[in-house]
């Protein structure tokens, strides 16, 4: 009775483990994916050592493995917090946050985003050095004006003076990005060896 009944459990149980393992992977590759923050462009809205879930299916439903969309699930927004493939080749996703979208014209004036003319209050913004760099040295502090064109996004870091972004090597294909950060789950300051509390729980709209 033993014998005839392990057969059946090893192709009962495998079916579960398998049929686990493609659900976990299809949820993965087409609805969720969790990032880890490795570096300070997006500080204080995101801290070194952040973990947050991404909403892969905010803009587009894709097909698992692939950037292929089967179609829109939204529209990218101004402000949205964005994860996404450079244009460039890099070993990670990065994560910005979405300054302009197609047609939009930006200038940077003295370290002050305008949109279309007008100067913007970005409450989220941060900046770490007074001076301000002329453009002929750095687009840091200086742009433009430039148009996003079509089809694509201008993005940039929260940390505004220490953060790689749209201003150095240009715009984000609209298929390049991933999701769209929702919130962050985990969050631990590995200098003071503590949990940052106030972290945990980060929604973003």
């Amino acid at each position: 009775m033993l014998k005839a009944l392990c057969p059946r459990l090893i192709r009962d149980y495998g079916f579960s483990i398998l049929l686990a393992v493609a659900l976990a992977l299809l949820i993965r590759s087409s609805l969720v994916m969790a990032y880890f923050v490795p570096s300070g462009s997006m500080l204080t809205t995101m801290e070194i050592g952040d973990r947050f879930i991404a909403n892969k299916a905010a803009y587009d439903l894709r097909i698992p493995f692939s950037r292929i969309s089967l179609f829109h699930t939204g529209e990218v927004e101004r402000g949205d917090v964005v994860v996404f493939k450079p244009p460039f080749k890099a070993e990670h996703d990065f994560v910005k946050r979405v300054v302009g979208l197609p047609g939009d014209v930006i200038l940077i004036k003295d370290k002050v985003l305008h949109l279309n003319g007008e100067p913007q209050e970005e409450p989220y913004v941060r900046h770490t050095d007074q001076a301000v760099q002329p453009a002929s040295r750095s687009p840091r502090d200086n742009l433009g004006p430039i148009t996003v064109p079509r089809g694509s996004l201008f993005v940039m870091g929260d940390n505004r003076d220490e953060s790689y972004d749209s201003r150095y090597w240009g715009y984000v294909p609209r298929d390049l990005v991933k999701g769209q950060a929702k919130l962050i789950y985990w969050s631990w300051d590995s200098d003071r060896f503590r949990v940052r509390w106030d972290h945990l729980g980060k929604y973003f709209d």
